[in-house]
């Protein structure tokens, strides 16, 4: 369903991704782990070229590209089949949020008004916002925006959608909200990728996980094989840290309560 192959890109003198392959078939779920700083999100961004990488090749369904010469036209086809839910949601302010969720159907699938207002009321229902639907951003909490920004990606009917760690920007008890949306989104058949700090979260969720570091794939598998059985010493290091912190931060919060 998606194959890339040697994918690279680099800012000046700084590599970010150093010839990522990576394949993924259709309804899976695959979750990007690894330090922050590593090329997990700006693979997301190449994917749908919010990035432009200098090398590169991408099939996602019937669709075959080099990055090296993309056309105008070859763009909007790529991005025609993917949606991407952003970590800072994105949202219009100026717009409600039946507009927001409408935007991009009409200015990129070139739907009707009265299409695209049917499709957005159908998936901000799927999302628990429908009593929102004509409200303005600033009325909504953090985890809602999360989930309007997830309507709009679904509204497009992607074959693809990628999520860049949508709850990073989320107040601890506005995570769970979002990601049982992801949850229900994932169970649907939908093929996903996932950038995340949320281990359990990815380890519950996926097909596959990818452990990144300094722009390259250092390990990849079923998410018993990341979590219980990694064969990478430093896929092992990176959890054992992850792991320790969170239990660091149960024990402040705990005794902060006593």
């Amino acid at each position: 369903m998606l194959n890339i192959k040697n994918l690279q890109i680099s800012y000046g003198k700084h590599e970010v991704l150093k010839g990522i392959d990576l394949s993924v078939k259709k309804g899976e779920v695959v979750s990007f782990i690894g330090p922050s700083g590593t090329g997990k999100t700006t693979l997301l961004k190449c994917i749908n070229y919010l990035e432009k990488p200098q090398e590169g090749e991408i099939q996602l369904g019937d669709l075959h590209l080099n990055y090296k010469n993309l056309k105008k036209q070859d763009i909007l086809k790529l991005r025609r089949k993917t949606a991407m839910v952003f970590q800072m949601f994105n949202i219009f302010k100026h717009k409600t949020i039946v507009q927001n969720v409408m935007d991009a159907q009409i200015a990129v699938q070139k739907k009707s008004k009265e299409e695209a207002y049917e499709k957005s009321y159908k998936e901000l229902e799927k999302v628990g916002l429908i009593d929102k639907i004509d409200e303005y951003p600033s009325s909504l909490s953090g985890g809602q925006l999360q989930r309007v920004g997830i309507a709009r990606g679904l509204a497009l009917e992607p074959e693809l959608i990628l999520f860049d760690e949508p709850t990073s920007a989320l107040d601890p008890e506005l995570v769970e909200e979002v990601l049982r949306v992801i949850e229900n989104v994932a169970n649907s058949g939908m093929t996903t990728l996932l950038v995340t700090h949320e281990m359990d979260f990815a380890r519950s969720i996926s097909d596959k996980v990818v452990f990144m570091e300094n722009g390259y794939i250092v390990e990849q598998g079923t998410p018993d094989q990341i979590f219980v059985n990694s064969e990478n010493v430093r896929t092992r290091q990176f959890l054992k840290n992850y792991y320790a912190k969170q239990e660091q931060q149960a024990i402040k919060i705990k005794e902060k309560g006593s």
